[in-house]
């Protein structure tokens, strides 16, 4: 952008008129003189682009990345009954952590775009004994695809 404005007052230096320069640089012809008076003023610091101020973020760039890492750890770590994270919780523990405040509705949209998504935890049966389970499929289960003639693993079969 700096350079667009720089470029527009030395073609005004140059003797170009200000409706000139607007067609050359494609930009309204108000442009041009309003960047003429800045830079009368001013001089080149009148022409300097001020970077688009937006509303502060709630949370800084460290506290987000708490709040992310949170999903690597369980809820019932943080004294919840279940393992399922809901963005009400997530809201709960922003606010308990940091003192800050968010609609729940927000945070979905927060956690979206940092490409967070709902996960329901998966259901495991506690007495199951996966090094059991590791033993069968490798010694029972291939001894029954020999006698059965399958070569597919039930969950394959129709």
């Amino acid at each position: 952008m700096e350079r667009r404005r720089l470029l527009a007052i030395e073609r005004l230096h140059d003797g170009h008129s200000t409706k000139e320069v607007a067609e050359f640089l494609g930009v309204h012809r108000r442009s041009v003189e309003k960047w003429k008076a800045k830079h009368d003023q001013h001089g080149d610091a009148g022409l300097v682009s001020k970077p688009a101020l937006g509303r502060v973020p709630k949370l800084t760039d460290r506290q987000a990345q708490t709040v992310l890492s949170w999903f690597t750890q369980s809820p019932r770590e943080f004294g919840y009954s279940t393992d399922l994270w809901t963005s009400r919780r997530v809201r709960d523990l922003i606010q308990k952590t940091f003192d800050v405040a968010f609609n729940s509705n927000y945070i979905c949209e927060w956690l979206t775009d940092r490409r967070v998504t709902p996960q329901k935890p998966k259901r495991q049966p506690r007495q199951r004994d996966q090094a059991r389970i590791d033993d069968w499929v490798r010694n029972d289960w291939p001894r029954l695809v020999k006698k059965g003639g399958r070569t597919q693993s039930p969950s394959c079969a129709d």
